[in-house]
């Protein structure tokens, strides 16, 4: 790990933390399953201001291409009502955001997906340089 632990902004660590509150009574095990292992990973997180950001840290509305082997995709992190397949767009809820976020350019991650247990190399990220924090109310 790039940083030795999970990098997040304040205001995005708050709406997360509410947000993996509400959802831990999900029917389905593999995002229960992400979701407790995020919960986990987030007790060792350093939390940092916006300002302070690394600009390679995945954090929602990132842009991130990962590979494993000779596959890749390029995917948009974001808040669960967001989340838009047709666009690559994929919630924070799911195996896939849980597993990246707070991951930096060069980190590989272990993690449990709904087909079996994956290990992803993060090729890029790249973010919206619009930040105005969270468009939501927390």
């Amino acid at each position: 790990m790039k940083y030795g632990h999970l990098i997040l902004e304040k205001k995005e660590y708050v709406f997360l933390k509410r947000v993996l509150n509400l959802s831990g009574y999900s029917r389905d095990k593999e995002t229960r399953t992400s979701l407790q292992k995020l919960s986990n990973e987030l007790v060792d997180a350093e939390i940092i201001d916006h300002e302070l950001m690394p600009s390679d840290v995945i954090r929602f509305n990132s842009l991130v291409t990962v590979a494993q082997g000779d596959w890749q995709k390029t995917i948009k992190v974001v808040i669960p009502q967001n989340k838009d397949l047709s666009q690559n767009k994929i919630s924070i809820l799911t195996p896939m955001g849980s597993a990246l976020f707070g991951y930096a350019i060069g980190d590989t991650i272990t993690w449990e997906f709904p087909n079996g247990t994956k290990e992803l190399k993060i090729i890029n990220v790249e973010q919206e340089y619009n930040y105005r924090g969270l468009d939501i109310v927390i």
